[in-house]
């Protein structure tokens, strides 16, 4: 299956001339506009993003251009910053049938996965009192990764078939 036409291109570092801090630039340029200039929708409600700033940016560009467990010492993540225009095409075509998506609960959290498989990528959004906040987005081409989310897919189809 072939990528969906909605789908904007890869934000490339190249095109910067390989240096980092302009291509940092033009991708917080990106989640910018997608976020902070402009207000996405998911479902009739916005999507916010939380106001903590680190290193001049938010804690939310940050989570979505980098990777690892403590927050401190995240690494960027090429692979994410090419795609940081994906988190916001892919909240604005949830509705699209090559995405998948489905409700989902960490703990007390509530939220919600948008899974664009062929792909690779996910966006992960969290439910809060009248809005959604973007909670991350990353590449989903590790097998255990996809098997994960396969599984959790399944399960809430087949909750969606149970009587009631």
């Amino acid at each position: 299956m072939s990528e969906p036409v909605w789908l904007p291109a890869l934000v490339l570092m190249g095109n910067h001339g390989g240096n980092w801090g302009r291509y940092l630039d033009a991708v917080y340029a990106v989640f910018r506009r997608d976020f902070i200039e402009s207000t996405a929708m998911f479902r009739g409600e916005a999507v916010r993003i939380g106001s903590e700033v680190i290193d001049g940016k938010e804690r939310t560009f940050w989570h979505v251009t980098s990777e690892g467990d403590v927050e401190a010492n995240r690494t960027p993540d090429l692979r994410r910053c090419e795609r940081i225009a994906w988190v916001r095409a892919l909240i604005d075509h949830e509705k699209d049938s090559m995405v998948q998506s489905w409700p989902n609960r960490r703990g007390r959290n509530r939220r919600h996965v948008l899974w664009l498989k062929q792909v690779d990528f996910v966006v992960v959004l969290e439910k809060h009192p009248g809005c959604w906040w973007l909670w991350t987005a990353y590449l989903t081409d590790r097998p255990h990764t996809r098997r994960s989310l396969e599984r959790e897919f399944e399960a809430w189809q087949k909750s969606q078939r149970r009587p009631r």
